[in-house]
């Protein structure tokens, strides 16, 4: 309905008094002029242009794993090589290449302490063992 009664006043009083009269913004009338051209998907298959190719990605890969960075986080390691002149990749793209290969958890080697064992109390006789909560008792007994 706006857009009918736009186009028949703006022949008459111009498109500025046609706007303050319908209501209508200048940007939305010469945005409908000119609709900006439809824009075609992307298929799948078509990789990004500057993603990285197989061997940038283990080239990539190998730096990190390397002894010298395998501790660190990529963030580090990414300021390390620039701190030496050499940019591989965005930070993000580090962290990416290591999710997709299954290392993204903890870098640093961690501490494995083996299953404690359980002692094991084992009487033969009366009065060879007692735990705890039976000297407790014993102890705190009333006289008789």
């Amino acid at each position: 309905m706006v857009d009918t009664a736009f186009t028949g006043v703006e022949d008459q009083l111009g498109i500025t008094a046609a706007c303050r009269l319908t209501g209508r913004s200048k940007a939305t009338h010469y945005r409908r002029l000119k609709p900006p051209a439809a824009r075609t998907p992307r298929s799948h298959a078509q990789a990004q242009p500057s993603a990285l190719s197989d061997e940038e990605r283990a080239g990539v890969l190998e730096l990190m794993n390397s002894a010298e960075y395998a501790e660190l986080p990529p963030a580090q390691i990414w300021a390390r090589e620039l701190d030496a002149g050499r940019y591989h990749c965005s930070v993000s793209a580090m962290y990416r290449i290591l999710r997709d290969k299954g290392q993204s958890g903890e870098r640093r080697r961690q501490a494995t302490h083996p299953a404690k064992a359980v002692p094991e109390l084992v009487a033969t006789a009366p009065s060879q063992v007692f735990t705890w909560d039976i000297l407790l008792r014993l102890r705190t007994r009333p006289s008789l």
